[in-house]
């Protein structure tokens, strides 16, 4: 089964996700991480994440507490062991500043959250359908 790491902060856009994923038929477990402390705490297998599989594929909000979702994806991107995880920028902000430095610290892509539950599967569904089954990439 592959694993997503979603790193998302606001209950309500969890829930979302959460109920977009159950309405597709994919064999996809999701892990919820509320910050950007805790998002690299479960990508080093560290404290309660000691067991955590490394996701084939990280949803990533920009505006985190604790750490930003900018300096997430930075960290991720110098850490060889992690800097080939596909990671895609969700977030509510349509601010061409954050779609532009999303890319400049690596993102593989920068998506505008959806408001309903039939857009956010859309595009959860594109994103598996790419990133989980179409793309090659490497074994983690």
């Amino acid at each position: 089964m592959n694993e997503m790491l979603l790193v998302e902060d606001d209950a309500g856009d969890i829930e979302l996700m959460q109920e977009a994923i159950s309405s597709l038929t994919l064999e996809l477990k999701i892990n919820v991480v509320r910050d950007g402390v805790e998002a690299m705490t479960y990508l080093h297998q560290q404290g309660d994440y000691h067991d955590a599989r490394i996701p084939q594929l990280i949803l990533l909000d920009l505006n985190l507490p604790c750490k930003s979702g900018r300096e997430v994806l930075t960290e991720i991107r110098t850490d060889e062991a992690l800097s080939h995880l596909p990671v895609i920028v969700l977030t509510t902000s349509r601010a061409h500043e954050d779609l532009i430095s999303s890319y400049r610290l690596g993102a593989n892509a920068f998506i505008t959250k959806p408001i309903g539950l039939k857009d956010m599967a859309e595009i959860i569904q594109c994103v598996c359908d790419f990133y989980l089954n179409s793309a090659q990439l490497p074994n983690t």
